[in-house]
């Protein structure tokens, strides 16, 4: 076999893992690898703005399509800003491969230009990587990358290449690896941890199944299985924040989101449950509350194909190390052979309904002023024909969102869960556009956030992407200023944004279509514009600057110490309208 460059070996490997998107930056690190694209027409280079956005982009694109993202990106610089959303894809369990440059072999460790220790900076914020010296490695490697990337726990793999194995000639390696000699994750439950289970469910009198992002990951089927195993018992779900869509937000066993900003009924039955069912979560600070006193009563199952996640927080009465998807698969087949029948859980239902009747995401009105959780609700109703893709960025509009847009299907929610990432929103959506060329794709987002990386706006212009951005605006950065108000006394230290730009403006500046909404009669008018409007649109939606986020547990309690919105004082509304005359 004829031998190759590094770098044309490299992007041969991308094609029969079968890669047709890359996300990148150039520079002079990885110009061989580029040079390869070139003469490539099957794999399509996505060039962002900044390295972040690549891995961000990727992310989108991985969690919208199911495969996993790819990013190209040079050494030193380039490196260390991809490292955010290495991170973010690795507490999230996003699958990522990426491909960093790194300086020439005898360089390394001499202080280069540009040279940064790409391995030791990704050592823990990724799920491996590799430092390649030999060409002819190289395609081993790659294929390996590919594996780990997308086998038990997803997660991001980087791959460093110095600039002269990109340029040295090589073997092609073998076919794409299908097994590794060391990593073998284990990812079927034995028909005795199933009928463990089956026998726990069977006998619970208030039963809750919990789950995560792991049944997004497992793959639509996980889903589905997700959806029968409630309907043959009858008990309710709920979700984490990555979870959302797994389970269909118009079945009424759905109890909503749980967690610091979820519902009241879903904390209240987590922290009452006699059986709590873990499938593909990880028992978050963010969901539990405080430690000592999260589900007290409850025996618990935990279903995670991560082994290091089982017992890490929470101890658990059943832990079960399996791919949540073929677990969920066994339980729904066992039930059946078993001709189990579901438990008679109406008093279960009564003491929900009862929690439910607090109506905990009811929020005040006002007709001079558009609250956030109105903008939210119109936009659903008005997008909810079109199935859309919604990213956010993160803070209160993305808890908003989360309360108030509603999920049938998964993979139409991309947020930045465990790493709460600013600059998420806008990227992810451009990646999902780039797979999805014909849906309806927006990103929910402050403006706070937007500003992370506001520079991708060009990346929509080029690819001519119709990314639409809907901006609920108050001015604030507004989850600091809501800790601020509860936890600081309102000293609002560096909370308030005082010189934002004209949105609208600069959208146009970047060949957008700019849309600013201020009255609550605009709001609907507005909405339909953006939707109706080729091409990318940002909306500058100017809503209430004092609005809180509610239910909301407090850091370090428990979640029968929620706030409820009922709690707040609404009269500060009425002073920020007063100063709108």
């Amino acid at each position: 076999m004829a031998e190759k460059s590094g770098a044309d070996i490299l992007v041969d490997t991308l094609v029969e893992q079968g890669v047709e998107v890359i996300f990148g930056y150039p520079g002079g690190a990885v110009l061989p690898i580029y040079d390869a694209i070139f003469e490539h027409p099957k794999i399509r280079h996505i060039l962002v703005r900044h390295e972040q956005a690549a891995t961000h982009a990727a992310e989108g694109y991985a969690r919208a399509t199911g495969k996993p993202g790819v990013v190209l990106v040079t050494s030193g610089p380039g490196a260390t800003n991809a490292v955010t959303g290495i991170t973010d894809a690795f507490m999230d369990s996003i699958p990522m491969v990426v491909i960093t440059g790194q300086v020439p072999t005898p360089l390394i460790g001499s202080d280069a230009f540009q040279e940064a220790d790409t391995v030791g900076i990704t050592r823990h914020c990724c799920k491996h990587n590799y430092l390649v010296k030999d060409p002819a490695k190289l395609g081993a490697v790659m294929h390996e990358a590919f594996f780990i990337a997308t086998h038990g726990r997803p997660g991001p793999v980087v791959v460093d290449i110095p600039k002269d194995v990109q340029v040295a000639k090589g073997s092609p390696s073998a076919a794409p690896v299908s097994s590794h000699k060391s990593y073998r994750p284990k990812t079927s439950a034995n028909t005795a941890e199933v009928d463990a289970a089956l026998d726990l469910i069977a006998k619970a009198d208030a039963p809750i199944f919990y789950t995560g992002g792991g049944i997004i990951n497992s793959g639509p089927e996980a889903s589905a299985s997700l959806r029968r195993i409630a309907e043959l018992t009858g008990a309710p779900v709920t979700s984490t924040l990555m979870g959302l869509g797994a389970f269909p937000a118009t079945s009424p066993q759905w109890m909503g989101m749980l967690g610091m900003h979820g519902t009241y009924e879903a904390n209240m039955a987590m922290n009452r449950a006699d059986l709590v069912i873990c499938l593909g979560a990880r028992f978050d600070d963010r969901v539990t509350g405080r430690l000592d006193a999260f589900s007290p009563d409850s025996t618990k199952i935990h279903v995670d194909i991560d082994r290091s996640s089982i017992n890490k927080t929470v101890a658990v009465d059943l832990p079960i190390v399996a791919d949540v998807g073929d677990f969920l698969d066994a339980l729904c087949a066992r039930w059946e052979e078993r001709k189990l029948e579901g438990r008679d859980l109406s008093e279960w239902w009564a003491r929900i309904k009862g929690w439910r009747a607090t109506e905990c995401l009811a929020y005040p009105e006002h007709d001079k002023l558009i609250m956030p959780q109105r903008a939210i609700e119109n936009l659903f109703k008005a997008t909810r024909d079109h199935n859309p893709i919604i990213t956010t960025e993160v803070g209160q509009h993305q808890m908003w969102a989360a309360q108030h847009f509603h999920f049938d299907d998964p993979n139409k929610w991309l947020t930045s869960g465990g790493l709460g990432t600013m600059g998420y929103g806008l990227p992810a959506a451009i990646g999902a556009q780039i797979a999805f060329p014909d849906a309806l794709v927006i990103d929910i987002a402050g403006e706070a956030s937007i500003q992370m990386n506001i520079q991708e706006l060009a990346t929509a212009t080029q690819y001519r992407l119709p990314v639409k951005i809907f901006i609920l605006n108050n001015e604030y950065m507004g989850m600091v200023r809501q800790w601020q108000e509860l936890t600081y006394e309102s000293r609002y230290s560096s909370s308030y944004s005082d010189a934002l730009p004209d949105f609208v403006k600069l959208g146009e500046a970047y060949g957008w279509t700019g849309i600013r909404i201020d009255k609550p009669e605009e709001l609907d008018s507005g909405i339909e514009t953006m939707i109706n409007t080729d091409g990318p649109v940002i909306v500058d939606c100017r809503v209430a600057k004092l609005a809180n986020c509610f239910p909301m547990i407090p850091s370090g309690a428990a979640h029968t110490e929620m706030l409820l919105q009922a709690d707040e004082v609404s009269g500060k509304m009425d002073d920020e309208a007063k100063a709108l005359v």
